[in-house]
């Protein structure tokens, strides 16, 4: 029997709360619940969580400072929720260590696709790693194994989900991929809702690699810069 992942939810409105520990419950998760930013390091502390649902606005420490912590201490998938609108807001929460994010509203069903589709990806993560390969395209090396992106020798600090999405885009130097291509490809699910979940990644990269590395292609997808 395969061992049930544990899930830490980070909500203080108590009704969402409520509703998302059932729905992943009834998904064969173990859940528990922090209703403030001081709760949840304790509780992550204490439960070791293999993923952490994490509202940005918090009463007390907010989300990104709960975030932040939680990433110094052990490093685990993020999947921030978020009221916010602003793309700035977004880049924030995803340059702290988020790995994803959420808008609200936002549906059952969707929250349960992004959860499976992060842990797939550290499980996946996880065997590329064993290849030990190293990627380098222009001034950007990518090491697969240790999962340590550097640009003209100098080290940049990414989330999983912007490691990942370098490497997919690695893989093919010069070639466009569709959003939906990468959404299936790096997040693990494709919904024309979503995309712009790949923009908000594209553009995080960008202001940590440089703004010439990821060139988009309007209308269609993006490419990684072959030179």
């Amino acid at each position: 029997m395969a061992e049930q992942r544990r899930i830490l939810v980070v909500e203080d409105d108590r009704t969402i709360a409520l509703a998302v520990r059932n729905r992943l419950a009834a998904e064969g998760f173990d859940v528990r619940v922090a209703g403030d930013g001081q709760d949840a390091l304790v509780q992550y502390a204490r439960a070791e969580p293999d993923l952490v649902i994490l509202d940005r606005l918090l009463p007390g420490l907010d989300g990104l400072e709960v975030c932040r912590r939680m990433q110094a201490a052990r490093p685990v998938p993020v999947l921030m929720l978020t009221a916010l609108g602003d793309e700035t807001d977004v880049l924030v929460g995803l340059g702290v260590g988020a790995d994803d994010y959420l808008a609200k509203p936002f549906s059952m069903r969707e929250l349960v696709a992004r959860i499976h589709a992060l842990l797939r990806r550290v499980e996946r993560a996880a065997q590329l790693a064993a290849e030990d390969t190293v990627i380098r395209v222009g001034e950007v090396e990518i090491d697969t194994a240790a999962r340590r992106v550097f640009v003209r020798g100098s080290e940049a600090q990414l989330t999983r989900t912007e490691f990942d999405l370098l490497r997919r885009l690695a893989e093919r130097p010069g070639q466009v991929f569709e959003r939906d291509r990468l959404l299936t490809d790096v997040w693990g699910f494709s919904e024309a809702a979503a995309t712009r979940t790949v923009d908000s990644h594209v553009r995080a990269l960008r202001r940590k690699l440089g703004p010439d590395v990821v060139r988009t292609v309007h209308g269609v997808g993006y490419a990684l810069v072959r030179r």
